[in-house]
């Protein structure tokens, strides 16, 4: 005797998603996806302290175009800045981590945080005693931590850390701008990662969430369109509850 499945109960955030689709275009759905399919978590970037706007964002955009989905800023001196003109909008798009907290640590939470999750961190650094990106080993989740513009990264953060790191340089000067490392140091370590054998992508619960997420952003006045939705998700759901 055949023996009939029960269906799987749709949740909310399923039917959501799928309601806010048919408000976005085939062609911005095929995007989203191509980005999800790419995006990583593998890889993150720790700022402390950046004080100039234009360096902070310009490592935002960086980032975002490069794949990462996250980005933790430390804020224990100076305060994160956004200048719109570098963003072009790229924030809107990954997980920005804050941390601010007054007369906190937050390096140390920073750390903390970061080691919950799996996280090894590297210190970014130009002295030669640290090891060449080109060198370390790729075996597990990363988190690259590079200090301000001036003074670099606090004793504390680089002492903390799990390794020293720097990108190789062959001239005078002694170090490159904040942004520039950031962006050479990701694109060698994530030229690494991608050509390894191991999963460096987005689970699928993750994707999902980023996907409502972004199809939020994507629908315009989308908090009116999803409580509409509400109404009609509780009064399709109620009545099967009751029973």
């Amino acid at each position: 005797m055949a023996v009939t499945m029960p269906e799987k109960q749709i949740t909310y955030e399923e039917a959501l998603t799928e309601y806010l689709a048919r408000y976005i275009t085939d062609n911005r759905k095929e995007t989203i996806e191509q980005v999800l399919f790419d995006r990583t978590r593998f890889l993150t970037v720790v700022l402390e302290d950046i004080y100039q706007s234009h360096n902070a964002s310009a490592v935002v955009r960086t980032c975002e175009c490069m794949g990462l989905q996250d980005l933790h800023i430390i804020e224990s001196r100076s305060k994160y800045g956004v200048n719109k003109k570098v963003l072009k909008g790229s924030n809107k798009w990954i997980s920005m981590h804050r941390y601010k907290e007054k007369g906190a640590n937050n390096i140390s939470q920073c750390y903390e945080s970061l080691r919950r999750n799996g996280y090894r961190i590297l210190a970014m650094d130009p002295a030669p005693d640290g090891d060449s990106l080109f060198d370390i080993p790729i075996n597990g989740k990363i988190a690259l931590v590079m200090g301000n513009e001036l003074e670099g990264l606090s004793a504390y953060a680089i002492e903390h850390a799990d390794e020293k790191v720097r990108v190789p340089m062959y001239g005078f000067t002694e170090s490159m701008n904040v942004s520039v490392t950031a962006a050479i140091s990701m694109n060698i370590l994530l030229t690494r990662m991608r050509s390894l054998d191991f999963t460096w992508r987005l689970s699928e619960d993750e994707k999902a969430s980023l996907r409502l997420e972004w199809y939020r952003k994507c629908v315009r006045r989308s908090e009116i369109v999803e409580k509409e939705f509400g109404r009609t998700f509780t009064a399709r759901v109620l009545p099967s509850a009751k029973e």
